[in-house]
């Protein structure tokens, strides 16, 4: 084992990409032994056919749009992204010590066949897929969420955007909770809560999230390797939220100052 890490075997489940690096590093430089199932991003394509089925199609092409827009707007906020980088001392770089296993999908034989293998002490999921109820009930170990965003009030995506949306900042944060089968509604282990700065918009919310958060989803991992899980009560409104469509994006920006 590692000077000065805490012993256990924690398999981080992702889609990959910089917010979920933030929170891989920050295990890594406290667990022995991280292990990342990583997923290939999900098809535009499935996303659109899965949200026009919920949503109408005009909206699920308005969304994409928008993720559209907040993927190529990254570029011109890469200094404010430094800057959030080296406020809360954390690195996006990936780590070499880490091995990492490439998967098809969480929900598929061949991870849960690596699942079995790696006998992890925890689970920690960050940007990943769903897990199936057959998946859910194949873990024998806790499994732990990582949602940028307050819950119940904010769960879904954009939680950071919407609360400001709704001039509710005092619920701008991150919530660390246990998985069940419900979209971020199992139980809240732990929250962070911040404040965005003027320069930030969609394109950077979710990185302060994460980056500030990071000792929330280490505090949970230790508690689950103690055997220490207990869930806070939280009150609140719950709500699941997606991506703006366009126009909706426009026009908050536009009308209330929020990007």
């Amino acid at each position: 084992m590692s000077e000065g890490k805490r012993a256990g075997r924690v398999v981080v489940v992702t889609a990959g990409g910089r917010n979920p690096q933030i929170l891989i590093n920050a295990l890594a430089s406290r667990f022995s032994e991280v292990v990342v199932l990583q997923e290939p991003g999900e098809p535009k394509s499935v996303f659109v056919k899965r949200r026009a089925r919920k949503l109408g199609w005009p909206v699920a092409l308005g969304q994409l749009v928008t993720m559209v827009a907040s993927k190529f707007g990254k570029r011109w906020t890469e200094g404010r992204a430094r800057a959030i980088l080296e406020t809360y001392d954390v690195t996006d770089t990936p780590n070499a010590d880490v091995q990492t296993i490439p998967i098809p999908s969480i929900n598929t034989p061949d991870a849960l066949r690596h699942v079995t293998q790696l006998s992890p002490d925890v689970v920690f999921l960050v940007s990943c897929r769903m897990l199936s109820a057959k998946t859910l009930a194949a873990f024998t170990c806790p499994v732990i969420n990582f949602h940028a965003g307050i819950n119940p009030q904010y769960r879904g995506l954009m939680g950071g955007y919407w609360a400001r949306v709704n001039r509710d900042e005092e619920n701008f944060g991150a919530t660390v909770h246990l998985v069940d089968a419900g979209v971020d509604t199992g139980g809240i282990l732990y929250q962070a809560r911040m404040t965005p700065a003027k320069a930030d918009t969609m394109h950077t919310y979710p990185l302060l999230q994460t980056a500030a958060a990071t000792g929330i989803a280490v505090q949970a991992v230790e508690d689950a390797l103690a055997g220490t899980l207990r869930p806070i009560a939280v009150s609140g409104p719950s709500r699941q939220w997606y991506h703006p469509p366009v126009w909706t994006w426009v026009w908050n920006g536009l009308t209330r100052g929020v990007w």
